[in-house]
């Protein structure tokens, strides 16, 4: 194997290797090993008193003051566990715990009423995040339903210090309006151009390194400045981060659908068969 110049080390090389093999690139081996939940496993007794809105209530007093995503109360968070979908049903095809998994509990979405949130999980330096990321682009504007929002949500994880510095760069792409523009040159810079916009075990040469590449394609010094470890780009970071712990993410890319299912190309079956997935799971989840 070719060795990188940028720094990544065994990290990266193994990771490629178990990566190519899975279809996805994997975290940390405590983030891997996290147990999947089923939906399978949960039964309600027949009879059993179930409005949503007393569960959801008994469920926020009871988590009161315990871990509950920044932005949503308890009883938000509770209430998004508990409400049943109304859409589409689900296609026979789609075989829960093996094309997708049902995400317990459900997690909230930032999207209005009346929208499905498809959330994607992703890391830079993942060669499958870059590959993919054409076809989703293509979805995103030609073919998925006007009802769902995409969300991108940069990978955090604990044991790999590459993701927080890069999650920290698409943040800050984001709150200068560049996110449009320079999400795919990001992807090309690393896996193209081989260009360290991450240098392991240097955080100075790594902000030095985004920041050339945000000047090159204009953003000033004194916008890179105010925007780079601004409040609003240090709370998405930390929520960031919450996310990939309470979505359970092993490997990116991977996918949410209204914070209630999950599933990635290695369980759909493939790049085509994931879009058309997360095509049938939103719409099991629009509210008619």
């Amino acid at each position: 194997m070719k060795k990188l110049g940028w720094g990544l080390g065994t990290l990266a090389a193994l990771g490629l290797v178990f990566a190519l093999v899975s279809g996805r690139h994997h975290g940390p081996e405590h983030v891997a090993s996290a147990p999947r939940q089923n939906v399978a496993a949960i039964a309600v007794r027949p009879g059993a008193k179930s409005a949503v809105v007393e569960k959801a209530v008994g469920m926020a007093e009871e988590t009161d003051g315990a871990d509950v995503p920044s932005g949503f109360s308890p009883i938000a968070a509770a209430v998004a566990g508990t409400t049943a979908p109304v859409g589409s049903p689900i296609p026979a095809k789609w075989v829960d715990g093996r094309h997708y998994t049902t995400l317990i509990p459900a997690q909230p979405t930032s999207v209005a009423p009346g929208k499905v949130e498809v959330v994607e999980v992703f890391w830079y330096m993942c060669p499958h995040c870059f590959q993919l990321d054409p076809m989703l682009e293509s979805w995103r504007h030609q073919t998925k339903a006007p009802y769902v929002e995409f969300v991108r949500i940069p990978v955090i994880w604990p044991g790999n210090k590459s993701t927080e510095p890069l999650a920290r760069l698409f943040y800050t792409m984001e709150a200068l309006g560049k996110l449009e523009q320079l999400h795919p040159l990001a992807f090309r810079e690393i896996h193209v151009r081989n260009a360290p916009l991450w240098v392991q075990d240097d955080a100075v040469a790594t902000e030095k390194a985004q920041r050339a590449f945000l000047k090159a394609n204009g953003v000033s010094d004194a916008d890179f400045d105010k925007t780079y470890r601004s409040f609003s780009v240090e709370n998405k970071l930390r929520r960031a981060a919450d996310l990939a712990r309470r979505y359970q993410v092993a490997g990116v890319p991977f996918f949410v659908v209204n914070g209630r299912y999950t599933a990635d190309v290695g369980t759909a079956g493939g790049e085509a068969q994931l879009l058309t997935l997360l095509d049938d799971l939103a719409a099991s989840e629009r509210k008619h």
